[in-house]
């Protein structure tokens, strides 16, 4: 594991959690899956620019989708 992974990995599990947080504090039910899918985003065994491309599209759809 690189250190460019690891603290991709990080970035991901502190941004995942302060999705988390938002949305169960503000009962957003798309903020709270994003979160939760950026925390199992890692999990799977993807290139490294996938996984960039997939969370930066996961973190941009709560600001798209308005419920």
């Amino acid at each position: 594991m690189s250190t460019s992974s690891l603290l991709l990995y990080i970035f991901l599990g502190v941004t995942a959690l302060a999705y988390m947080t938002y949305g169960k504090s503000q009962r957003n039910a798309i903020a709270l899956f994003c979160g939760i899918g950026l925390a199992a985003l890692p999990y799977f065994n993807l290139d490294m620019w996938v996984i960039v491309l997939l969370s930066l599209l996961v973190m941009a759809l709560p600001f798209c989708i308005r419920i």
